[in-house]
């Protein structure tokens, strides 16, 4: 749906700024600053972040995996190191 533009010269592709005119915003100083209490505390820190975990799995691999991709590799190789004995004989 298109509304009427009150103003038939305007441009249609030129938006209106979307800044607050720093002459009519509250809370500023001259220049641009803020004073101290216009803005917010600082939020708190991580240890209102959540429970406290105590269970920490260990980091690593584990036994089983790391095997089996060891013994993957090694017939692998095995594979390879038949195959070339084979082509030179």
């Amino acid at each position: 749906m298109t509304y009427p533009n009150p103003d038939p010269n305007a441009d249609p592709d030129r938006r209106p700024n979307p800044d607050p005119e720093p002459d009519s915003t509250t809370g500023l100083e001259p220049g641009g600053g803020v004073p101290p209490g216009e803005t917010p505390p600082a939020e708190s820190s991580m240890p209102g972040a959540g429970p406290r975990e105590t269970h920490n799995p260990p980091t690593g691999w584990a036994k089983a995996p790391l095997t089996l991709i060891l013994l993957l590799v090694v017939v692998i190789a095995a594979f390879f190191l038949i195959y070339a004995i084979v082509l030179i004989v």
